[in-house]
């Protein structure tokens, strides 16, 4: 039972495993939670283990940069290995790597935990597309994507604040702990469902290169890393913006951080029938509505119901990115869906220290207003590219 009688799939199933996708959508929650949770305890973490916050803050960089890496390297490294067996070891991962954070005496201890995080969301990531490829026929796959990705905008929603308030009542370490019994559940619930799933899979670092310079797949991935540029340039200073250029209170900031991780998840959710409808218009419509909803932002001084509005409708079309993008993927290499996955990875990954770094010597210059004239600028550049130069088939290639 539980795919281990039955022989492996290796291609897509006459019958959707919704089980299975719901599984993969509650790790990919735990996976993206933990990702947050520095980002609500860090100033607790960093007086416990006696560093400065700065200092405490480079263990979400860490956990970055080794997604970046697993993201091109692990289609290649776990190849002939069922992907059952794989998503299940990074389940294993999440949970080790959430413990070693709780229990960690040093900083040097709570790094290797977050390394451990890396490897697990990069991983997870990369395979997300190819999986969701073996769990529902190829017409249904939109939305088995839009399911997975919904747990992300879940965790997005309630991380960064449900970690903020545990932590006040119970401690910071005891948040990680909680974390792993999380990703213990995950871990049971895709051991129960998840078929075998041989891998079919002949990946190398030759592979990778020869999937990137298929015709119209270097411009896709050029185009991620832009829509992800744009946007975390916005989305890192989304706080000083709020704060600052909007005047905006404790309360509202709330508010305001609420509405765009509501939109975000509804976002998420609406990607599959936008998908079915059209890849394409998807590609190119949502980083526009993004980045001109940026763009009325920095002209903006109040933190009115306009300025509500305009966050949320960023949040709504940022919500259908990464699913747009994740199917595109699907469509453009359906033979090599997990090296595909890893370039995208690797360009968002990328992207994360482009659009902070960048974000930030406009931030030094021209103020969080002039952050989201230039993010929005990106996003709407990003469109026009997607526009000209995007390949978007709405089939996958027989």
């Amino acid at each position: 039972m539980h795919g281990q009688i039955a022989p492996p799939i290796s291609g897509p199933p006459v019958v959707a495993r919704w089980p299975a996708v719901y599984a993969v959508s509650f790790g990919v929650f735990g996976l993206i939670a933990a990702e947050f949770l520095p980002m609500s305890l860090l100033t607790p973490m960093a007086t416990d283990l006696q560093v400065s916050e700065g200092m405490a803050g480079q263990a979400v960089t860490a956990t970055a940069v080794v997604a970046l890496f697993t993201g091109l390297l692990i289609a290649t490294l776990t190849r002939g290995i069922d992907r059952r067996h794989v998503l299940l070891g990074f389940s294993v991962l999440l949970i080790l790597s959430n413990l070693l954070v709780a229990l960690s005496g040093s900083f040097a201890l709570l790094l290797v935990g977050r390394l451990l995080l890396g490897v697990a969301i990069g991983g997870f990531w990369t395979m997300s597309a190819a999986i969701a490829m073996r769990l529902v026929p190829s017409d249904q796959v939109p939305k088995a994507l839009s399911m997975i990705f919904a747990g992300v905008s879940l965790a997005t929603v309630v991380a960064a604040p449900l970690g903020s308030w545990l932590g006040a009542i119970l401690g910071w370490r005891e948040v990680y702990l909680g974390a792993a019994l999380f990703g213990a559940l995950g871990l049971l619930a895709q051991w129960a469902t998840l078929p075998a799933m041989a891998s079919t899979s002949a990946a190398s670092l030759r592979t990778l290169f020869a999937v990137l310079l298929r015709p119209g797949v270097w411009q896709g991935i050029t185009c991620v890393a832009l829509v992800f540029t744009g946007h975390f340039a916005l989305f890192t200073f989304i706080r000083p913006f709020l704060e600052v250029s909007l005047a905006a209170g404790v309360t509202a900031v709330t508010v305001f951080l609420l509405g765009f991780g509501v939109a975000n998840f509804v976002g998420t959710l609406l990607a599959g029938p936008l998908l079915k409808r059209s890849l394409g218009f998807t590609l190119m419509a949502m980083p526009l509505l993004a980045g001109a909803s940026a763009l009325a932002l920095s002209g903006l001084n109040s933190a009115s119901p306009l300025s509500l509005l305009l966050v949320s409708l960023w949040g709504l079309a940022f919500g259908a990115v990464p699913v747009a993008w994740t199917t595109w993927n699907t469509r453009v290499a359906p033979d090599e869906p997990e090296s595909a996955g890893g370039l995208i990875v690797a360009a968002i990954q990328f992207a994360i220290a482009a659009g902070a770094g960048t974000g930030g010597l406009v931030f030094e210059s021209a103020g969080s207003s002039g952050v989201y004239t230039y993010g929005g600028a990106v996003l709407v550049l990003a469109s026009a590219l997607i526009a000209l130069s995007v390949k978007a088939p709405n089939r996958v290639p027989a």
